[in-house]
C-alpha cells in the first residue's frame, strides 16, 4: 500500500496565510492596548487574566492560547494553565522593558493598515506627487514619531545593526568625526560615540526634530562630545571634515539623490567613509516580497526606492569607491541593502 502525502499544503496556502495574519495583528494589537504583557510578568489562568482587566473569560482563555501560538506566551500546565510572557514579549513588549517596542509596532501596523486601505485609490488614480510633503504637520509628526516610536526601534534594533556593522569597517575605531545624517533620536550617534572612546561629532535632521536628539545625548552624559544641527537637508549646510556618516533610511526621501549624494561626499574627508542603509528592490521575487509590501506606500509617493544595485551605482557618479555591500541586513519591519562607500584619499 503506497503512503500517501496529505500534508502538504495547498498551493493557496501563502495567500490564506494572508487572512490569518490579520487576525493574529489584531490579537497583538489589544494585548499590547490593554497591557497584558505588564499583568503576565507573573504567570496567570485565563481566569485571573479576566478577571483583572475585565474581559470574557472563555474568550480570554481563547484568545491567550492564539497569543501562546505565536511564541508571545508561554504555558504552565503542573496544576491549571498558566500563562507567562515568552523571552520575546518580556524583552520588547513589556511597558517597562528596555527594548519597548511596542509602540513602534503599532504605529507601523496603523501606518500600513491606513496606505492599504486607500490602495486600490492609488492605483487606479495614479500616484501623488513625488514631492515630500513640506509643511509643519510632516515635521512635527516626525518629531513626534523621533521622540516615541523611532526611538523604540532605534534602541531595540537599529543601534545593534549599527554596531555588528562597524565590526566589518576597518576604519570606525581610528575614526574622530560623526555625523549621523538625519538621525531623529540620536540614539545611534549616542552608540557609536560610547563605542568609540575618542569619536565625536553631529546629529543631523529638522530644528524641531534635534531637540529630541540633544535630549538623549544629554541624558547619555556625552554632551561634550556629540552637538546637534538642525536643518534641511537638501538646502542647508552639514558640516564637513567628517570620518564617518552614518545615513539610514534618509535618502528616499531626498529630492535630488544626486546631488544629495554629492553633497554626503563633499562632507566626508578625504578617506572617508560613508554607512548608508537603504533598502533597495531585490532582483528575486522571494527576496522582494519582503521588502515590497512596506516600500510599496513609498514608490507610489514617488520616493527613491531604487533597483537592486542602482544605489551603488549613484554613489560611484558621485565619486564613492571601494564600495562595499550587504544585501539584506535585518532591519526594524524590512530587511535593507548596506553599501559601505569611501571618499577618494586624493
Amino acid at each position: 500500500m503506497n503512503t500517501i502525502n496529505l500534508a502538504t499544503p495547498h498551493a493557496l496556502q501563502p495567500y490564506w496565510d494572508l487572512t490569518l495574519a490579520a487576525v493574529r495583528a489584531d490579537a497583538l494589537r489589544i494585548a499590547l492596548d490593554w497591557k497584558l504583557f505588564d499583568l503576565l510578568h507573573m504567570p496567570c489562568t485565563a481566569q485571573e487574566v479576566a478577571r483583572q482587566l475585565q474581559l470574557d473569560p472563555d474568550n480570554t482563555g481563547y484568545w491567550l492560547e492564539l497569543l501562546w501560538s505565536m511564541g508571545l506566551l508561554v504555558r504552565d500546565e503542573c496544576q491549571s494553565v498558566q500563562y507567562l510572557n515568552s523571552a520575546l514579549a518580556s524583552e520588547y513588549l513589556r511597558a517597562d522593558a528596555p527594548n519597548y517596542c511596542g509602540d513602534a509596532w503599532g504605529f507601523r501596523l496603523q501606518g500600513l493598515r491606513h496606505f492599504g486601505s486607500q490602495l486600490g485609490d492609488q492605483v487606479r488614480s495614479g500616484k501623488p506627487s513625488g514631492q515630500a510633503p513640506k509643511g509643519a504637520g510632516h515635521i512635527d509628526s516626525w518629531t513626534a514619531a523621533a521622540r516615541v516610536q523611532i526611538a523604540q526601534e532605534q534602541r531595540a534594533v537599529t543601534v545593534g545593526v549599527a554596531s555588528r556593522l562597524m565590526t566589518q569597517v576597518p576604519e570606525f575605531h581610528s575614526a574622530r568625526r560623526l555625523l549621523d545624517l538625519g538621525g531623529g533620536p540620536g540614539l545611534v550617534a549616542i552608540a557609536l560615540a560610547e563605542a568609540n572612546p575618542l569619536l565625536t561629532g553631529e546629529v543631523f535632521d529638522f530644528p524641531q526634530t534635534v531637540t529630541v536628539a540633544a535630549e538623549n545625548i544629554r541624558l547619555a552624559g556625552l554632551e561634550q562630545r556629540l552637538q546637534v544641527r538642525g536643518g534641511d537637508l537638501a538646502s542647508d549646510p552639514i558640516g564637513e571634515g567628517y570620518d564617518l556618516i552614518w545615513c539610514s533610511s534618509v535618502l528616499h526621501f531626498v529630492p535630488d539623490m544626486a546631488a544629495t549624494l554629492a553633497k554626503v561626499y563633499a562632507a566626508l574627508r578625504p578617506g572617508g567613509v560613508l554607512v548608508s542603509a537603504h533598502a533597495e528592490v531585490p532582483a528575486t521575487a522571494e527576496q522582494a516580497q519582503r521588502v515590497m509590501p512596506y516600500y510599496l506606500s513609498m514608490q507610489m509617493l514617488g520616493r527613491h526606492v531604487t533597483q537592486a544595485g542602482d544605489l551603488g551605482k549613484a554613489m560611484q557618479q558621485a565619486g564613492f569607491v571601494h564600495i562595499e555591500h550587504y544585501p539584506e541586513v535585518a532591519f526594524a519591519v524590512s530587511p535593507v541593502s548596506v553599501l559601505v562607500a569611501r571618499r577618494n584619499v586624493t
